[in-house]
């Protein structure tokens, strides 16, 4: 019940965000919104304050802001309002109001990861630390120690995990000189890695992380939260393009994708952690939220960024009937990778 109330919390804010963005933009830019709405219709309640409607409506996820003049239908009905349709504005006008949506999640994003780094938060660094030396392990035997940080194996630097687990298996059955720094002094080890080590146990018997705790000052934080929501940034769009050429390519590609089932499992675990690993979900959840929305793809505010640039380059209106067309198409193969996704993440939990 609680995973299920946070969740529905977390997805409200950032679709409110998101949403917020394009109703500002729009007031700002002079367009006529005619309503606000959290969640997709029917609608269920809904109030107007001056010249719009806010409304809640009966599916819960999703939002959206209606803005006259996004149809050839709102300009028939009222062509006195031509001047504060969203078509008849200028394409800039129209480009901000698009992009305010995903930059609002962008945002949030850089704010919630700002305020983790003041905290204090995990990264990957380039050192391999001890965890942990399990009993009888051939690193126990050889006197490794907790907090001790793996410089090289076999003469062979160690910047992550996977070179540590790559290297054992690769010297598995040899002996080798092992180069740690423990409390500021360079030691050097001799053991041997194990063939065939006990279940849940590596050829050293150590457990491991490359993850460093980082902690700034709140003046400074901004700063770096920026710099790490722009290397996420660019990490999801260098694996979505890798993903791209894996389908073209005709290989399978090798990729885990949560829906909605799988993000309330994700809501749950943090739960368990704390208030802090809830909101750090939130914001690596406004961050994807930010990132997807731009995609080039129908139905998307992306494939309605293409549209402008496609009339700006071409300097010919796109008809609005096939506009809506596309984005009906889209939509409908958005909902159905939806549907997929979902059924893959029940039968996960069978």
């Amino acid at each position: 019940m609680l995973t299920g109330l946070v969740f529905f919390l977390v997805l409200s804010l950032l679709i409110l965000i998101h949403e917020f963005g394009h109703f500002y933009m729009a007031k700002k830019s002079g367009m006529l919104v005619e309503e606000f709405g959290l969640g997709l219709p029917p609608r269920l309640w809904g109030k107007k304050i001056g010249e719009t409607i806010y409304s809640l409506n009966l599916l819960p996820f999703g939002g959206f802001v209606k803005i006259f003049g996004e149809t050839p239908e709102d300009l028939k009905k009222n062509p006195n309002l031509g001047s504060r349709a969203f078509n008849h504005k200028p394409w800039y006008r129209q480009f901000s109001v698009i992009i305010a949506g995903p930059m609002m999640n962008f945002l949030l994003a850089v704010l919630v990861i700002s305020y983790m780094f003041t905290k204090g938060t995990y990264l990957p660094s380039d050192k391999v630390t001890i965890v942990e030396t399990q009993v009888n392990s051939p690193a126990k035997l050889a006197g490794l120690r907790k907090d001790d940080v793996i410089l090289a194996i076999a003469g062979k630097p160690i910047k992550t995990s996977a070179d540590l687990i790559r290297l054992s298996k690769q010297y598995s059955g040899q002996s080798v000189s092992l180069k740690v720094v423990r409390e500021g002094q360079t030691l050097n080890f001799r053991l041997t890695p194990r063939k065939n080590p006990p279940k849940d146990q590596g050829a050293l018997g150590t457990v491991i992380t490359d993850l460093e705790l980082k902690k700034y000052p709140f003046y400074q934080a901004p700063f770096i939260g920026l710099r790490e929501s722009i290397k996420i940034s660019l990490v999801f769009y260098q694996e979505l393009g890798r993903i791209l050429f894996q389908f073209v390519s005709g290989q399978q590609p090798q990729v885990e994708v949560a829906g909605p089932v799988g993000i309330v499992k994700l809501t749950g675990q943090a739960i368990n952690y704390g208030t802090d690993a809830v909101i750090q979900l939130m914001g690596l959840l406004s961050l994807n939220l930010a990132l997807i929305n731009i995609i080039p793809f129908p139905a998307l505010d992306g494939g309605q960024l293409s549209f402008i640039i496609i009339e700006l380059l071409t300097r010919r209106k796109i008809n609005e009937n096939l506009k809506a067309k596309i984005n009906a198409a889209g939509f409908a193969l958005l909902l159905f990778l939806l549907v997929l996704v979902t059924f893959k993440d029940l039968r996960s939990l069978f």
